[in-house]
């Protein structure tokens, strides 16, 4: 079982989930952001993943309940780098002092724990970076994005990955990624969703479906449950 909401914070979902009998290990797929999630009683960050993680099947019961944190916002709640995360999980207490995780690891409804505590710690997100991420999202090439923020190239290096934990261009391949699997689980023809998505040709999308997650693109259709 997984549910999804928005969070009362901008750019944040707020997810549950309960591992039930049957239930197959899930793929996750890179997306551009990093999660503090509650596992049975500990909590860790999962930082943003360059591609695609293979977790183990939890047991049956395990729950988990999480924020995650789009648009570059995870960083100034945890107050260091996206980049000192990246495809790292983290338990939160070798971040927060051991007193405030303890709270969060015994709260009674974790993820109102959760919301309450990065609300508490909230820092506005770097606008331009909220701006990066929209560009990417629409598929706006890096270097345009660049131009029309009037960034240079090293200063959007440098702010994307201690933002996002990588460079602008694997961000954008990141979602370009994510508009593919979504095409491809709507139904379109991979020959479609190549050329909707922003690939050059369907030969194209397959390497970088590969590259990214480890498997054919008709292996992440079924969506997740």
């Amino acid at each position: 079982m997984y549910r999804e909401r928005a969070s009362m914070l901008p750019h944040v979902v707020a997810w549950r989930s309960e591992v039930e009998p049957g239930d197959a290990p899930k793929r996750v797929l890179p997306d551009g952001c990093l999660d503090i999630i509650w596992q049975s009683g500990r909590v860790f960050v999962a930082g943003p993943d360059t591609v695609a993680q293979s977790p183990g099947r939890a047991p049956v019961g395990t729950r988990f309940f999480a924020l995650r944190f789009g648009s570059g916002t995870g960083p100034g709640v945890l107050g260091l780098p996206a980049s000192e995360l990246t495809d790292r999980q983290v338990p939160l207490d070798a971040l927060w002092p051991a007193p405030d995780v303890r709270r969060l690891a015994e709260a009674a409804e974790p993820l109102a724990a959760l919301e309450a505590v990065a609300a508490a710690r909230w820092r506005s997100p770097d606008r331009a970076m909220v701006a990066l991420a929209e560009a990417a999202r629409a598929g706006e090439a890096v270097g345009a994005f660049a131009d029309r923020a009037g960034l240079s190239a090293r200063h959007l290096q440098r702010r994307s990955i201690a933002t996002f934990g990588y460079p602008p261009k694997t961000l954008h391949r990141i979602f370009r990624l994510q508009r593919a699997v979504a095409l491809a689980r709507d139904g379109e023809s991979f020959g479609r969703v190549a050329a909707d998505a922003g690939y050059a040709d369907q030969a194209h999308l397959s390497r970088e479906v590969r590259a990214l997650t480890g498997v054919p693109l008709s292996s992440l259709v079924i969506p997740p449950v």
